[in-house]
C-alpha cells in the first residue's frame, strides 16, 4: 500500500505535500526562502506619470518665481539708469560732491546727492541705533521672561506699531515728540556740543531735525526687529535650553549660551530688513524735517533732506524728461544703497553663521 500522504497525480512526483506533482513555486519562510516582492511598476504607468508631472510643474513654477524677481530688480535698475543718463551728461555740477540740487530749469541743470546721502545715512543709522536694542531687548522678553498671557497680547501691541500710517508718525513727530523731546535736545546741545554730532543746528523750526526723525524712525522700524527676532529666538532647540538649565545656568546664561548663538544671524537680518525700511521712509521724514538751504553738517539738529523725501517733495515740479530725470538719478543711487546694504547683510550673516 502506498503512503497516505503522498498524493500521485498524472505528473506527479509523489513528493510530500506536491499534490499536483510539480515543484512548489510559493516561498516557504520555514525554509529560510524571502517572499517574491512584486516588481515596481514601470515608468509608464498612470501613478508614476502625473507625479513626474506634478514635480515638472512645480520645479517650473519655483523657477520662475526666481527668475521673475530677478528680472524684475533687473528691468527697475535699467530703467532708472537709461533715465539718469540724459540729465546727468547735461548736469553743470558734479553729481557725488555738489551739496546743490537745482534741476528745475532744464536748461541749467545744477544737482549733486551729497547732502541727500549723508542726511539719509545718517537719519538712517541713528534710527537703527535706537531700535536695535530695543527691539532685541523686547524680542528676548516675549520669548524668553514672559509668561505666556502676557507675552502674546504684547506681542500684539508691538506688531500694531506696523499697521500705524506713516502720515500720523509724521504729524505725531513733529506736533507731539518734538516738544517733548526739546528740553532734552537743548541740554545735549549745550553740554556736548563741541562733538559734531551734537553741536547746534542749522534750523530755525525747532523739533524739525534729523535727532527727531531718527527717533520716530526708530519707532517705525521696530515692529519689523522685534517680530522677526521674536520668531528666530522661539525656535531655539528646547533640549539644549533644558540641558544649560540641568546643568545650573541663569536664564541670563541660558539666553548667552544657546538662545543668543541660535539666534544671531537673524537677530541681524532683522536689523538689516529695518535698515533698507529707514533708508526708503518718505512721507513721516517729509513731514518733520525742515528743508533749509543751509549745508548739512553732521549735526543730528540739523534740517535737510533725504532722497525719498526730496523726490516728493519735488514731485510736483517734474514737468520736464530732463527734470525728472535728475530726480531719477538720485533714486538709482538709493537704490544702489539699498543694493549694498542688502548684501552687506549677508555677508554679516554668512559670518555670523560660520561663527555659530
Amino acid at each position: 500500500m502506498s503512503d497516505p500522504t503522498v498524493t500521485d497525480g498524472p505528473t506527479g512526483t509523489g513528493e510530500p505535500g506536491d499534490r499536483w506533482g510539480g515543484s512548489v513555486s510559493a516561498a516557504v519562510p520555514e525554509a529560510g526562502i524571502p517572499p517574491t516582492e512584486p516588481p515596481p511598476p514601470e515608468e509608464g504607468t498612470a501613478g508614476a506619470t502625473f507625479v513626474q508631472r506634478g514635480d515638472r510643474i512645480f520645479r517650473f513654477l519655483a523657477t520662475g518665481s526666481g527668475a521673475f524677481v530677478v528680472a524684475l530688480i533687473g528691468a527697475i535698475g535699467l530703467f532708472l539708469l537709461i533715465q539718469a543718463v540724459p540729465p546727468l551728461l547735461q548736469n553743470n555740477a558734479n553729481f557725488l560732491t555738489s551739496r546743490q540740487f537745482e534741476a528745475g530749469d532744464p536748461n541749467n541743470l545744477h544737482f549733486g546727492i551729497l547732502d541727500l546721502l549723508l542726511v539719509t545715512v545718517e537719519v538712517s543709522i541713528f534710527a537703527l541705533v535706537l531700535a536695535m536694542p530695543v527691539g532685541l531687548g523686547i524680542a528676548l522678553f516675549l520669548t524668553q521672561y514672559a509668561p505666556a498671557k502676557v507675552a502674546r497680547p504684547f506681542g500684539y501691541l508691538v506688531d500694531l506699531l506696523a499697521a500705524v500710517p506713516s502720515i500720523i508718525f509724521g504729524l505725531w513727530g513733529l506736533f507731539v515728540l518734538a516738544p517733548a523731546i526739546q528740553p532734552f535736545a537743548l541740554w545735549l546741545q549745550n553740554t556736548l556740543g563741541w562733538f559734531f554730532l551734537f553741536s547746534p543746528g542749522n534750523v530755525q523750526i525747532a523739533g524739525a531735525t534729523v535727532f527727531t526723525a531718527g527717533i520716530v524712525l526708530a519707532v517705525m522700524i521696530l515692529p519689523i526687529i522685534t517680530a522677526i527676532s521674536r520668531e528666530v529666538f522661539q525656535r531655539t532647540p528646547r533640549t539644549q535650553i533644558e540641558a544649560a538649565l540641568a546643568l545650573g545656568a541663569t536664564k541670563w546664561e541660558v539666553v548667552r549660551m544657546t538662545v543668543w548663538p541660535f539666534g544671531r544671524a537673524g537677530y541681524v537680518s532683522a536689523s538689516m530688513l529695518g535698515l533698507g525700511r529707514a533708508l526708503g521712509e518718505t512721507i513721516a521724514l517729509m513731514i518733520i524735517l525742515a528743508a533749509t538751504p543751509a549745508i548739512f553738517t553732521g549735526s543730528l539738529f540739523d534740517g535737510g533732506a533725504t532722497f525719498a523725501s526730496k523726490i516728493a517733495l519735488s514731485f510736483a515740479e517734474l514737468n520736464n524728461n530732463l527734470s525728472a530725470g535728475a530726480f531719477i538719478a538720485a533714486g538709482l543711487v538709493l537704490f544702489v544703497l539699498t543694493f549694498l546694504v542688502n548684501a552687506a547683510a549677508r555677508w554679516v550673516i554668512g559670518r555670523s553663521g560660520a561663527k555659530a
